[in-house]
């Protein structure tokens, strides 16, 4: 056998069974942004490095295990993210079954779990896994300290590497915390992505974010240029990972760079801006921004913000940077509802302002709403959709409100014994078992009913098609009634017998 490599970095991922029948044509498939950031940061430390991406390229577990033995790796990271940091925990179901199947394979190389959800439970990830280790942490310094050890089989020295959970004597036992890098540490330690070790040419972008070009949604890529979100909305688990609500950016300069490479070597045009918070931090935003101008680059970005933190200085540079389309978490229409999950402390008006802003630079807007916040009923779900069908962004997302583990939300359904999904995959939004939360007037199956009829009323909606046609063209017009003809098959709506009352 082989001498073998250090490091075997893999991203599960399974789009058939969290997106049903969406998955072959319609989602969008992203670069794992955080298996590519470890792979390149192991490989900064002098290690030789190999990344598979189970979602882009195919592969079954055992394929997995079978191409690992050409590799022959030291230490394989399975490392568990998705689209957004939610999605790290239905990605959890195919991470299982690959440490699974490296255990069976009888390899000597070890298994660790990496991610969002590993460090929401550690504990239960290492207990209900076959994998040898659980970081709980970022990432970086777990692996790093695990490769530097002559034999991984020795507790004497696991002990020593921070952020690692293994078994010890067969009970789960855990190092001192990972520190977070320092910010002005992120470009030595986080030095971008390993773009080269991907399959480019595989990526597809959101068919809303390419509607002005809805048969070109390839080449695609997304990036990081900021971790963390400095905010504490009771629905969010973003900070899982790193232990507190904070933020830390790469300099522009820093982050030109990747843009840079994914211009002139990729030729990529549909870009995302993965960060939790984009438009936050004026210096971050508009040093950015100028720097695409510099470059007169033809990127088509989209990226997120809050309704309280766009501001006007932002929006004629970001037009003219590229950024053509803006994600709001709007959330609720109902400020009660809004302020029980911490969501900011903006009213109505502002929500229809910052919105109009928006539209009016010549930015397209992605309206995001949750149903079935703990302070919801029907009275406040309806008006939430009714608020989406009055703005009529460009864009909407209906959510069901989920207990995300690392959120707020899942402590308290824990304490309150609330029914969660039974398989992990199922967190999914798009998931056939998909249970979201009750709250006290409304079911979690009439929540979820609520939001698929929700869905279907504004994307038929034919004050919403007539945006769309006068914007982007009959194609696309003829490309969201196709989605809308894609049936949800959902378990826990088929037991009702008539159609959520406020949409009857």
């Amino acid at each position: 056998m082989n001498k073998g490599i250090d490091l075997l970095v893999v991203a599960p991922g399974n789009n058939k069974i969290i997106y049903q029948g969406l998955a072959s044509q319609y989602a969008a498939i992203e670069p794992p942004i955080w298996a590519s950031l470890i792979a390149n940061f192991a490989r900064h430390k002098g290690r030789e490095v190999a990344l598979m991406d189970q979602e882009a390229e195919g592969l079954t577990p055992e394929q997995i295990v079978a191409r690992a033995s050409e590799y022959n790796p030291r230490l394989v990271a399975i490392v568990v993210y998705g689209q957004q940091p939610s999605a790290s925990t239905q990605n959890m179901t195919m991470a299982l079954e690959i440490a699974r199947c490296f255990k069976e394979s009888g390899t000597s190389a070890k298994t660790i779990l990496i991610g969002g959800h590993p460090s929401s439970l550690p504990e239960r990830s290492l207990s209900e896994s076959a994998a040898d280790f659980v970081c709980q942490g970022e990432g970086p310094h777990t692996i790093d300290g695990l490769l530097q050890l002559s034999d991984m089989n020795d507790t004497s020295l696991l002990n020593k590497v921070p952020g690692l959970w293994y078994r010890q004597d067969g009970k789960p036992v855990t190092t001192m915390a990972s520190p977070v890098i320092p910010e002005g540490e992120m470009p030595a330690v986080l030095p971008g992505m390993a773009w080269d070790l991907l399959p480019m040419h595989v990526y597809r972008a959101h068919n809303w974010h390419c509607f002005t070009h809805i048969g070109e949604r390839q080449p695609y890529a997304s990036l990081y240029t900021s971790l963390g979100c400095p905010f504490k909305c009771t629905f969010c688990c973003i900070n899982a990972p790193f232990g507190t609500p904070s933020i830390r950016y790469w300099d522009p300069q820093f982050v030109i760079k990747e843009l840079d490479i994914l211009a002139t070597k990729y030729n990529v045009k549909n870009v995302k801006i993965a960060d939790e918070m984009f438009v936050l931090n004026e210096r971050h935003v508009l040093g950015l921004c100028d720097l695409i101008i510099e470059r007169g680059y033809n990127f088509n970005f989209w990226a997120y913000a809050r309704v309280d933190t766009v501001k006007e200085k932002f929006l004629e540079k970001m037009k003219k940077a590229g950024f053509n389309w803006l994600a709001l978490g709007i959330e609720s229409a109902s400020k009660h509802v809004r302020d029980g999950v911490s969501k900011g402390r903006f009213k109505e008006e502002d929500i229809r302002a910052v919105v109009k802003r928006i539209k009016d630079a010549g930015i397209h807007v992605i309206g995001n709403y949750i149903f079935g916040l703990p302070d919801d009923d029907y009275e406040s779900m309806q008006n939430t959709l009714d608020m989406s069908l009055q703005l009529n962004c460009e864009m909407a997302n209906f959510y069901s409100a989920m207990a995300y583990p690392g959120s707020k939300l899942y402590n308290m359904a824990i304490e309150k014994g609330w029914a969660l999904p039974a398989k992990w995959h199922d967190f999914s939004q798009h998931s056939y078992e998909q249970l979201p939360l009750p709250t006290e007037k409304v079911s979690a199956g009439e929540v979820l009913a609520f939001r698929d009829k929700a869905w279907q009323v504004y994307f038929t909606d034919a004050k919403y098609l007539a945006l769309v046609k006068e914007k982007f063209g009959q194609k696309t017009v003829d490309h969201l009634r196709e989605v809308a003809a894609v049936p949800l098959r959902r378990k826990y709506t088929a037991a009702l017998q008539a159609e959520p009352r406020a949409l009857a």
